[in-house]
């Protein structure tokens, strides 16, 4: 099996048919008809990556999805008919890495789950020698984990993208085209969703997120990753 896939989908048709698909792929699909659910199953199973629809009865997936990223750094794909750009900019700004709006061609979906799932090994078999080592914290390319004091930091997976990109070239200064390039393998696209990643790996990171110690701000330039709190192992 290429992967373990839990979809959350009360849409009991489309959730057959999108694991059908799925598993004709080669991937191991189960499915939820809730957020409820879907939290027992996750905390039971360990899915590799998770299908969320926003419209559920009782909790939505809007509330799933902050819940979970307290918690889990799995891949979240949206999938739903709220195709607005406020719906959007709110699923990605709070930790989904993809959004698609239904109706949907199944096989462009499975198209999509390849690619995040291509996307989340080429991090660990392409960039993921060692770890980085910058105050408190340690940055496991490997595991794609970020640590405490020992105590894991939730990150989404373009979270985590976006920091081991940074930390990859500690001291640069990089532009926001740079940084969106190298994350979202794409030059084109909207470009503040770099700052809302940034903002949130700040709370994450930073004691004072408006005073950020790592990942500075140089005006009208970009971003760098302060070097002089870093140390590396390999």
């Amino acid at each position: 099996m290429q992967g373990k896939i839990l979809i959350i989908e009360d849409e009991r048709e489309l959730a057959d048919l999108v694991s059908w698909y799925l598993q004709k792929d080669g991937f191991d699909p189960r499915t939820a008809e809730s957020a409820e659910e879907g939290f027992a199953i996750v905390e039971d199973w360990k899915p590799e990556l998770i299908i969320l629809d926003i419209n559920l009865p009782g909790m939505d997936g809007f509330e799933f999805l902050q819940k979970f990223r307290r918690s889990y750094s799995t891949p979240v794909l949206i999938v739903s008919a709220r195709n607005s750009d406020e719906d959007q900019i709110s699923g990605l700004g709070g930790g989904a890495d993809e959004y698609i709006a239904k109706p949907f061609s199944p096989k462009v979906l499975v198209a999509r789950v390849r690619a995040v799932f291509r996307r989340v090994r080429n991090f660990n078999e392409k960039d993921g020698a060692g770890f980085f080592c910058f105050g408190q914290f340690t940055l496991d390319h490997d595991a794609r984990t970020l640590k405490k004091e020992g105590k894991e930091i939730s990150l989404s997976a373009k979270e985590f993208g976006c920091l081991d990109f940074l930390t990859k070239q500690p001291g640069k200064i990089l532009d926001v085209e740079t940084i969106y390039a190298g994350v979202w393998k794409n030059n084109y696209g909207d470009l503040t969703t770099v700052a809302v990643y940034i903002q949130r790996l700040r709370k994450k990171l930073e004691d004072d997120p408006a005073n950020p110690v790592y990942i500075e701000t140089v005006r009208g330039m970009g971003y760098r990753f302060n070097s002089a709190a870093q140390r590396t192992e390999s």
